[in-house]
């Protein structure tokens, strides 16, 4: 008898950048997934320049912010693990 695993191999990411406090990943698989900046405290107190200083670290594993000291994991993100919840809009 045969047996295949399948290994699962986590996306990581080709590009990061910034559009209006909404931070944007570009994966490996093909995905583009955004988060809002209010979703972790660091980011939520940056300036709009602070945000845009974003880099790709460990060959695309994290998003790295040099100034606040902040370094957040792609499949952290794709799995959804933010430090805050995601404010509801008053309507």
């Amino acid at each position: 008898m045969n047996t295949i695993v399948a290994e699962q191999v986590e996306p990581l990411a080709l590009r990061v950048w910034v559009e209006k406090r909404m931070i944007f990943v570009e994966l490996t698989d093909g995905r583009i997934v955004g988060f809002p900046a209010e979703r972790f405290r660091l980011l939520a107190r940056a300036t709009d320049e602070q945000l845009q200083q974003v880099t790709l670290r460990l060959n695309g594993y994290a998003l790295r912010w040099e100034e606040l000291d902040e370094d957040i994991t792609v499949p952290g993100i794709v799995a959804g693990h933010f430090q805050l919840p995601l404010y509801q809009m008053a309507a």
